[in-house]
């Protein structure tokens, strides 16, 4: 039984020929190279690309760059990083629609305060998962990662406009605001696109076994 590792997410396929498309990553069959039985490729070309290219020489700005990304690479700051937004996000949306049923004042503070500290922890968030979409994944855009990075910026965006939103009318969430349904919706797909972009990046890392 022949054996196929996916250039994109390193996913391993037995079978006699590379399946149509990777289960984890989505990228198509001409991803795929054949491997030996210690994981060695059998080819050096994929899709008409070296298996491994040799590096350019880089300027120095361009070392730090790789000196940084491959820290933070190494440490795992991006799954680090994404627990402190989808951790406090959905008790954000929840504070958002109490706030609203209830028409309770202290419930629309800790919405607001919560959907701050959203807002102030994506940056980290959005460029952790650009370095570890390029370091482990090489940048490809298959399927699974344009849906990543669309759940992302429509996630980030929605946080945005309803930290503004709240800034800019302290009462959107009170009885009687008439954006305050237009304002717990925007919060409802922004709680919905993080859990989806959830969802794909667990399906990567849990369903990519050997």
């Amino acid at each position: 039984m022949k054996k196929w590792q996916c250039r994109v997410c390193g996913y391993i396929h037995a079978g006699s020929e590379p399946p149509a498309k990777c289960p984890v990553c989505s990228a198509d069959a001409s991803e795929f190279y054949e491997v030996g039985p210690e994981g060695e490729a059998l080819a050096s070309m994929v899709a008409g690309r070296p298996t491994t290219a040799p590096a350019p020489e880089k300027s120095l700005l361009a070392k730090a760059y790789d000196a940084l990304t491959d820290h933070i690479y190494a440490n795992h700051l991006h799954p680090i990083s994404v627990h402190f937004p989808n951790g406090v996000l959905p008790a954000a949306v929840i504070f958002v629609g109490l706030a609203i049923f209830l028409n309770h004042g202290g419930l629309q503070e800790a919405a607001y305060y919560n959907l701050i500290f959203v807002v102030l922890t994506m940056p980290v968030v959005l460029f952790s998962g650009y370095v570890s979409w390029h370091k482990r994944y090489k940048g490809a855009m298959t399927r699974n990662f344009a849906i990543k990075i669309g759940c992302a910026a429509i996630c980030t965006v929605a946080a945005v406009v309803a930290v503004a939103w709240r800034y800019s009318d302290p009462t959107i969430m009170a009885a009687g605001a008439p954006g305050r349904w237009l304002f717990l919706l925007v919060n409802v797909v922004m709680l919905a696109t993080a859990g989806l972009a959830g969802h794909l990046g667990g399906k990567m890392v849990f369903d990519n076994r050997l």
